[in-house]
């Protein structure tokens, strides 16, 4: 183990044995060194990797992949099959809903119970209880049994002990997802602050949340570790990889997808640069860049659309190589369809760096009336009009997407990460991750009542 690891794993597995009748539990007990009378599943096999003290890591995997498995192997509440397992510092883990609580004791007596397995003494769980019961906020509530709790109730009280146990290492599975907002809010923000020295394992389906909060992602599948990286590559191919289990196998390669506006003359717009029509009074004006669209993005589908281009325009048709935030623009997507859809939807979401969606939106509702039925060989052009939000100074892109269906039933047939990027070069948003422009700000001062 590393001078500077506070998690290794080394050909890690965990295999249980399932006997298709009970009386087989029996046989087996007598006749094992003869007969087999069950068949291995192998929850988890030859997982290794390494966590850095400091490091936020992700874990992504479809339901079943043994992310949870492998939580508890690194808390101790599982012992491996194969391979070891070590860790350095104080490990709290907040797994599946109400695990190390007695459901008869009252909500008092398991937060000692469950701080006193975490490593405090009594002495320490008398000083700090005051303040654990005010982070779980669940009242008189503290002092019955936890049996008659709400699923809410058990993660404000699992939380609220975590909090206060001074872990090195805080491992979080997807319990948190059954707390209200603003306790989801209060846990976030104590995340972030424990982020800034501690060490986090956080399981969790939701992609922007890992692409926000960690600097790694591993992702599991059926057991095995599949990619160990940057968290926006390795979501990216977990969110390809999931459309495919859900609508078989894609036909188009991701290096054969053109993103190019040179496929028809009758989408090569003259470009145009909007500053010309503003006089810069200001160094915060929000300069947004617009980058040549690249030949070939990532992209994934079933292969019956093919994108020709995604433009920002203005209300005059003009593409646009440099937009002003705060402006009226439009995002102009044309494609052509290869096969024949009965329901197309198409889509855009901007994103910032570290691959968060930021916003987007799609013509699903507004065309709810009048479904939009597309023959082969026929284009589509979507366009959303809307002002353009004032963005932080960094690197942005907007994805797009093409479907046939409707919102919660439909065929993914194309969706190409970063087809248009463009640089916020100033800015003068404050605070939150973008800025709306402001009709009117009102200031009143008169006398005191």
């Amino acid at each position: 183990m590393s001078s500077d690891s506070v998690v290794d794993t080394e050909g890690l597995g965990k295999c249980y044995r399932i006997y298709q009748k009970p009386r087989d539990r029996l046989f087996q007990m007598f006749f094992r060194r003869k007969e087999s009378f069950y068949r291995e599943f192998w929850a988890l096999r030859d997982v290794s990797l390494s966590v850095r003290r400091g490091e936020t890591v992700g874990i992504v995997g479809r339901n079943g992949s043994g992310k949870s498995t492998l939580l508890q192997l690194v808390c101790g509440t599982l012992n491996p099959t194969v391979g070891r397992v070590s860790t350095r510092g104080r490990v709290a883990a907040l797994l599946e809903l109400g695990s190390g609580f007695n459901p008869e004791f009252s909500g008092r007596e398991n937060v000692y119970l469950n701080a006193s397995l975490l490593g405090l003494s009594r002495t320490q769980i008398d000083e700090r209880f005051e303040s654990i019961a005010a982070f779980a906020e669940i009242g008189d509530f503290i002092e019955q049994p936890v049996k008659i709790y709400s699923s809410g109730m058990f993660v404000r009280l699992a939380f609220a002990v975590i909090v206060h146990v001074d872990a090195d290492v805080l491992i979080i599975d997807e319990a948190l997802s059954v707390g209200d907002a603003a306790f989801s809010r209060k846990c976030t923000r104590f995340l972030r602050s424990f982020m800034a020295n501690g060490t986090v394992l956080f399981v969790s389906h939701d992609t922007a949340s890992v692409k926000s909060l960690c600097h790694r992602v591993v992702w599991l599948d059926q057991g095995r570790l599949l990619a160990d990286g940057d968290p926006k590559t390795v979501s990216d191919a977990y969110l390809r990889h999931l459309y495919e289990t859900q609508q078989g196998v894609f036909r188009i390669p991701v290096e054969k997808t053109n993103v190019s506006v040179s496929e028809g003359s009758e989408h090569s717009l003259d470009v145009w640069d909007m500053r010309r029509d503003f006089i810069n009074q200001s160094n915060l004006r929000n300069d947004l860049c617009v980058f040549e669209m690249k030949q070939e993005s990532p992209s994934f589908g079933k292969g019956g659309v093919r994108l020709l281009s995604v433009s920002f325009v203005d209300a005059a048709g003009r593409s646009l190589s440099w937009v002003v935030g705060g402006e009226l623009v439009s995002v102009v997507i044309h494609a052509v369809a290869r096969e024949a859809l009965g329901r197309a939807i198409v889509g855009f979401a901007f994103k910032d760096r570290l691959g968060q969606y930021l916003f987007g939106d799609n013509t699903h509702l507004s065309t709810l009336d009048r479904p939009c039925e597309v023959k082969e060989g026929e284009k589509i052009v979507a366009r959303f009009e809307f002002r353009m939000p004032v963005f932080k100074p960094g690197e942005y892109s907007v994805d797009v997407a093409v479907a046939d269906g409707v919102q919660l039933d439909h065929v993914q047939q194309l969706w190409v990460h970063d087809a248009l990027t463009f640089k916020s070069t100033a800015s003068s948003v404050c605070n939150g991750l973008i800025g709306i422009p402001i009709h009117r700000i009102v200031l009143s001062i008169g006398a005191a009542a």
